[in-house]
C-alpha cells in the first residue's frame, strides 16, 4: 500500500520517470520516510503497552543478574533474523528495547542481525547461490550479531547513550511503577502511551528525513559499477575496501542480493561480495544519522568499528571456506 502510494505520488502526481535517477531517488525517499515513520509510531505504542503491563524491570534484572552463558545474545540475534527489517527500520524497535531497559549489548545483537538476515534474502540466496552458501550466510549473520552484541556489551557503553534516551527510560520506568501502584485501567493509559509514542516520532523525525534523504541520493545516483571496479581487484585488501565502499550505500538485504550476484558473475570472490552486502545492509550513513538521536557520535563510531571489523574477518573466512 505504501509503495503504491509512493508510486502514484512520484510517478503519477509529480510526473517523474521510474527509469530516471531522480524518479528512483524521490520514490525511495517517500516510501522509506512513510514506512519508517509509521513503523516507529506503531512499535513505540506496542512497546509502551508492553512496558505498562509486562514487568520489564523483572526481565531486565533477569538478563543482568543471571549467567545465561550467551543465551540472551542468541535469542536477540534469532529475533533479529526473523524480523524483516532493514537497518533503518530496525532502529524503532532498537529504541523500544533501550526504552524498556534491555541490556545494551543484547539490544545491539538484535540491531546487528535484523538487517543482515531476513526470509526474503534467504529465499533469493538459495535460488541464486544454493543452500550451502545460504546456510553459511544465515549462520554467519546470527553469529556476527551474537559476537558483536557480546563485545559491545562487555564495553559498558550505556553512558554514551544520549540524554534523550535516558529521559524516556526514566519516564517509562516512572509511569510503569505509578500505573502498577494505582492499577490504572488500560483505556486510561492508552492516551498517555500514544502521546509518548508520538513524542518519540517527533523527536527523531528530522533524523529520519535526513538519513533517508542521504540513502535516497545514493540509491538513485551512485552506480553499482563504481563499487565493482574497486572490489574486483585480486589483492589482499579487497575485503576491507569493499566494506568501506559499502558504508555510503543504503539498501535492505533483498535489494542487494541481485547486486551481489552481478559482482560474483564479474569474478569478484564470494567472500568479498558477501562482506560488501553485509556492510551495505548492516552499516550505512543513513543508519548513523538515525542513531544520532539515540547515541553519541563516539558510541556510533564504536558500534560501526566493531561491526565493520567482524564483517571484514568474516569476509576473509568466507573466501577461505568457499
Amino acid at each position: 500500500m505504501i509503495q503504491t502510494f509512493a508510486d502514484w505520488l512520484v510517478y503519477g502526481l509529480f510526473g517523474l520517470s521510474p527509469a530516471s535517477r531522480w524518479g528512483s531517488a524521490v520514490n525511495f525517499f517517500f516510501y522509506d520516510a512513510i514506512k519508517i515513520t509509521i513503523l516507529l509510531f506503531l512499535i513505540s505504542v506496542v512497546m509502551g503497552i508492553i512496558n505498562a503491563y509486562f514487568p520489564i524491570e523483572r526481565l531486565r534484572n533477569y538478563l543482568t543478574s543471571r549467567k545465561l552463558y550467551g543465551l540472551e545474545y542468541l535469542l536477540a540475534a534469532l529475533f533479529g533474523a526473523i524480523t524483516p527489517f532493514c537497518s533503518c527500520s530496525s532502529i524503532p524497535l532498537f529504541i523500544g528495547f533501550v526504552k524498556g531497559g534491555i541490556p545494551l549489548g543484547v539490544t545491539f545483537s538484535f540491531l546487528i542481525t535484523s538487517p543482515l538476515v531476513n526470509e526474503v534474502a534467504v529465499a533469493m540466496f538459495a535460488g541464486t547461490f544454493g543452500w550451502k552458501i545460504t546456510g553459511i550466510y544465515i549462520v554467519s549473520g546470527v553469529v556476527m550479531g551474537m559476537l558483536g552484541g557480546w563485545v559491545l556489551g562487555r564495553m559498558k557503553l550505556d553512558r554514551m547513550l544520549t540524554p534523550w534516551v535516558r529521559q524516556i527510560q526514566a519516564q517509562s520506568e516512572a509511569e510503569t511503577v505509578q500505573w502498577a501502584e494505582d492499577k490504572v485501567p488500560f483505556l486510561k493509559r492508552l492516551p498517555t502511551i500514544i502521546r509518548d509514542a508520538w513524542g518519540i516520532v517527533r523527536g527523531v523525525s528530522i533524523y529520519i528525513l535526513i538519513g533517508i534523504g542521504i540513502g535516497a541520493g545514493i540509491h538513485g545516483f551512485v552506480p553499482d559499477a563504481f563499487f565493482a571496479q574497486w572490489m574486483g581487484r585480486d589483492n589482499w585488501y579487497a575485503v576491507p575496501v569493499s566494506v568501506l565502499l559499502a558504508v555510503p550505500m543504503y539498501a535492505n538485504a533483498a535489494g542487494i542480493v541481485p547486486v551481489v550476484q552481478v559482482f560474483v558473475t564479474k569474478g569478484i570472490s564470494i567472500g568479498t561480495a558477501l562482506s560488501f552486502m553485509m556492510a551495505v545492509v548492516g552499516l550505512s550513513l543513513p543508519e548513523a544519522t538515525l542513531l544520532k538521536k539515540v547515541m553519541t557520535w563516539k558510541l556510533i563510531g564504536i558500534f560501526f568499528g566493531v561491526v565493520a571489523a567482524i564483517i571484514i574477518l568474516s569476509g576473509y573466512l568466507f573466501n577461505w571456506l568457499i
